[in-house]
């Protein structure tokens, strides 16, 4: 599977314009690019007014990435706010060309930022396939929680788009790692650039890992671009048949 991380600076609660840009990203992604990911938020930046940046479940983003993923013949996701019922929602969608729609509400919402206080919290883990690979998603803050994306033998790609702040670089980098490794399984984290409207700076660092912790290809630091690697669900499968470190995991059940 060909992979295409999208690093760049949001615009702040500027959704027309970061739209636009995703739109000329995702043009300029390389021919038979499968997957194109998009960091957390990614039409507004790390917002904490809901209130006026939330779309309904299938409406303007919605619309745009049911387009790209048409227009590009490549599955497009990423996380924005979604009311639904009444509530917030910090929502992860994916798209496929033939229009295959899953979701995940974050569940690790960020509490220092009062992400907690306006916004509702997923209730369930999303795992599905897609061309034969399963992908567990995850945003930002839930990379924190090793527990909530524990592979259960259950899937071979960790997706993580995130809003990371610059001060806070090696975390992230070093979670992403580790993930890959307690996991043994693929990871993707796509993070944005620039600064945003509270004043946060990001500097990047998207990164997709192998299995072994090691970089199949990476992003450079405070710039703008596109990340592009190739991830092969077969090679994942004889690593873990020489190596089955998953045969000896720890079961457990997760409360809601």
């Amino acid at each position: 599977m060909k992979i295409a991380l999208l690093q760049f600076d949001i615009a702040w609660e500027n959704k027309s314009g970061n739209l636009m840009k995703v739109e000329s990203l995702v043009s300029l992604c390389p021919g038979g690019t499968d997957l194109i990911i998009l960091p957390e938020m990614f039409n507004t930046g790390f917002s904490m007014n809901p209130a006026e940046l939330a779309e309904k479940s299938e409406s303007e983003t919605f619309s745009l990435m049911k387009a790209l993923a048409e227009k590009s013949n490549a599955a497009i996701c990423g996380s924005y706010i979604v009311e639904e019922n009444g509530n917030y929602f910090n929502r992860w969608i994916f798209i496929s060309p033939e229009n295959e729609v899953h979701i995940y509400n974050k569940r690790h919402l960020f509490s220092p930022e009062g992400e907690d206080r306006l916004f509702a919290r997923g209730a369930e883990r999303a795992i599905f396939t897609y061309k034969d690979l399963r992908i567990c998603p995850n945003i930002c803050y839930d990379l924190r929680f090793p527990v909530w994306s524990r592979n259960r033998d259950d899937y071979d790609l960790l997706i993580n788009s995130a809003n990371w702040p610059a001060a806070r670089h090696d975390v992230w980098s070093t979670l992403l790692k580790a993930r890959a490794i307690e996991n043994q399984c693929y990871v993707a984290g796509v993070n944005r650039t620039g600064t945003d409207g509270a004043g946060i700076e990001y500097s990047g660092g998207s990164v997709i890992l192998g299995p072994k912790g090691e970089i199949i290809a990476s992003g450079a630091n405070d710039t703008e671009g596109i990340i592009y690697g190739e991830i092969s669900p077969g090679e994942l499968s004889d690593f873990r048949s020489k190596f089955p470190v998953l045969n000896d995991r720890d079961d457990f059940v997760i409360s809601v």
